[in-house]
């Protein structure tokens, strides 16, 4: 991997990326809900924040976009379909475009659901990729917008990046998704192994993502259902949990 990426927990459980590559000094941040702890840990680093990337439209991955863009004229790249609702976007990318930060080429994928227009960015070279709030470790995001259908064919998009390939989220939902995914398999092993594992990290006060494509296929009840049915009763029950 040439990519440096870091991890910066802002509000009760957000968690926002800054994502640097060290042949151009380029550095970005990912779905900013605030400025203040980015600038500063940008700063910390000797790194100048020259993009924002957003996956959606919600206020807490987008809230810091303004006081970032003035304080380092960076350019903010974002979903095109959900333009109107991001006003401080520069360029709006859809699947099929590819965007750069410095040589690091990254692909956009279309994964609506959590939002209708709600995106994701694969960097396949370094095997990472930014999904917002479309999957999570041992979850994925509420139907707000869109349906079963879009996030189980977002479950295949995402599924197929392969197992090696890096998942940033956007939340550490981990432990209560867990919780909820035994309810669904608790005669899982991997999933009993991974749940133990991650209460432990959660008691020592460790982040849990990100998560791997490897793990989410063992223990994902989301991105192991077998089908859009299944994926939306899943959905329900955990809406209700």
């Amino acid at each position: 991997m040439t990519l440096e990426i870091i991890r910066i927990p802002v509000l009760s459980d957000n968690y926002v990326w800054l994502v640097h590559e060290p042949v151009s000094g380029e550095t970005m941040a990912v779905d900013p809900a605030i400025a203040e702890p980015v600038l500063e840990e940008a700063k910390a680093r000797g790194w100048t924040i020259t993009q924002i990337w957003n996956t959606h439209w919600h206020p807490d991955h987008t809230g810091g976009n303004a006081a970032i863009k003035d304080a380092t004229g960076c350019t903010i790249t974002g979903p095109a379909a959900e333009a109107e609702r991001i006003p401080t976007l520069d360029r709006m990318v859809a699947e099929g475009d590819t965007v750069m930060l410095g040589a690091a080429e990254a692909r956009v994928i279309d994964v609506p659901a959590h939002t209708a227009g709600h995106i994701a960015f694969h960097f396949g070279e370094d095997q990472a990729a930014f999904v917002g709030d479309t999957l999570f470790a041992m979850g994925c995001g509420r139907l707000f917008e869109g349906t079963a259908e879009q996030m189980y064919a977002n479950m295949r998009k995402l599924e197929a990046l392969g197992d090696a390939t890096r998942v940033y989220c956007a939340h550490e939902y981990t432990l209560s998704n867990g919780r909820f995914a035994l309810t669904v398999e608790p005669d899982n092993a991997a999933l009993v192994e991974r749940m133990n594992e991650i209460t432990a990290m959660r008691d020592r006060g460790e982040a849990t993502v990100p998560t791997t494509i490897a793990l989410e296929r063992v223990t994902n009840p989301f991105m192991r259902a077998s089908s859009v049915e299944e994926l939306a009763e899943r959905r329900a029950a955990k809406d209700a949990a």
